[in-house]
């Protein structure tokens, strides 16, 4: 059973960087692929981005690519969700996932595993 924590979240001001880490234990991330999801009040879950398990190649979406990014550290077993340039539309809570096959990374059904979330809120 995989158990994922993010940390991470905060209160900042538009503009501003975030780095979001979520640390796996019961599981390898590199064989996982790992993405992350927000949801603001009153909405959906969309989905950020994720990690595919060999080569580490990412996707994202479409209204994140630029200034979201995910990465991985295999030694630490933890994903990083680096978000730059934050808007206030960015305000949500993010949660990390893990899934071991998966043929849309976008929906949030396929994923097995879920962190508990964390919160992000940006001023302007």
């Amino acid at each position: 059973q995989v158990q994922l924590v993010e940390s991470g979240g905060g209160l900042v001001q538009a503009g501003t960087s975030l780095r979001l880490s979520c640390a796996a234990s019961g599981g390898t991330v590199s064989t996982y692929i790992m993405g992350w999801f927000r949801q603001a009040p009153g909405k959906e879950r969309e989905f950020v981005g994720a990690i595919r398990k060999s080569g580490g190649r990412t996707v994202s979406a479409d209204s994140v690519k630029g200034r979201l990014s995910i990465s991985r550290d295999n030694v630490k077993n933890t994903v990083y969700l680096q978000m730059n340039s934050l808007k206030p539309e960015d305000t949500a809570v993010y949660y990390c996932v893990a899934t071991q096959f998966t043929q849309d990374y976008s929906d949030p059904t396929l994923y097995d595993y879920w962190g508990q979330g964390t919160q992000v809120t940006v001023s302007s």
